[in-house]
């Protein structure tokens, strides 16, 4: 990897003279070194292979520091969309999880979840397991996890008012269910969102789910959709992703951000956020 600058940041204030810091100066021969705050610096003028990368990314994983290398700095007037997962992306929880725990099924469906998003299960076979088991419940259920444990990921809040603040455009993309994307797009200000929709009869829970599934790539055709919608490329969009079902649509993005997520997922993306929160994305866009 050749780059021209990478950006390494923290959740706690990083001394500029920590030696693990001064080791990352001297492999990379960086040119500067910016403080961008006092929980992020900037290194400029790098240049280093994948071999010394892979060092880098190994000093600071033991520092719980997220690195990033950025050959082409863009800013953040660059883009024009923001695109995201919601399920353990915007927010902490998988929502099925959630809702199967109200039935004593969470580590079943849990199972599949997992499975799913470190792509060892195809997700529309997956989704519809897990929602199978979910038939009978009362739907009260879905307003129990949303009032009781929906909760936004570190950093959601401080990097939506940033990125709307700058007149970006949001969509909410997700392998879940309307009921909390609904209720998300509304409370937060987002400006479109795409999920599935859990068939209720009688206020039960049928165990299936009604119309398209929003697999990976109904997710990359929404993103592609909005951003002809906005008149913009899939270049001026970031995506933000946690699990498999994400990469396509991550794949297509200008910038592709990879949030607490599987590991497939952090080796294909522009940037990983393993540690930081949502909004150490500002960092990287300055």
């Amino acid at each position: 990897m050749t780059t021209t600058s990478l950006i390494i940041q923290s959740l706690q204030e990083i001394n500029l003279q920590h030696p693990q810091l001064q080791t990352i100066v001297a492999l990379t021969q960086a040119a500067a070194m910016t403080s961008i705050s006092s929980h992020a610096v900037r290194l400029e003028g790098v240049g280093i292979g994948p071999q010394t990368f892979n060092e880098i990314q190994q000093h600071c994983f033991s520092n719980a520091w997220d690195v990033t290398a950025i050959e082409t700095p863009r800013p953040l007037s660059d883009f024009k969309l923001v695109a995201m997962d919601m399920d353990s992306t915007l927010i902490t929880i998988e929502c099925i999880d959630e809702i199967a725990d109200m039935q004593g099924l969470k580590p079943q469906v849990a199972e599949i979840t997992e499975a799913a998003m470190r792509g060892e299960l195809e997700f529309q076979e997956s989704l519809i397991r897990r929602v199978a088991l979910l038939k009978g419940l009362d739907a009260s259920a879905l307003h129990r996890v949303f009032d009781e444990r929906l909760q936004l990921s570190l950093g959601a809040a401080p990097m939506l008012k940033a990125i709307q603040a700058a007149g970006l455009k949001t969509l909410l993309v997700s392998g879940g269910f309307t009921f909390f994307t609904d209720r998300m797009k509304a409370m937060l200000n987002l400006d479109y969102s795409h999920s599935n929709v859990l068939e209720i009869d009688n206020g039960k829970l049928t165990g299936k789910v009604i119309g398209t599934i929003v697999d990976a790539d109904e997710k990359q055709r929404t993103v592609e959709r909005v951003c002809l919608e906005l008149q913009i490329t899939p270049q001026q969009a970031i995506v933000m992703g946690d699990g498999a079902n994400d990469l396509k649509m991550m794949g297509i993005a200008g910038m592709s951000v990879a949030f607490r997520a599987k590991p497939v997922v952090r080796a294909q993306a522009n940037v990983a956020l393993n540690f930081v929160g949502l909004d150490g994305i500002l960092n990287i866009l300055h």
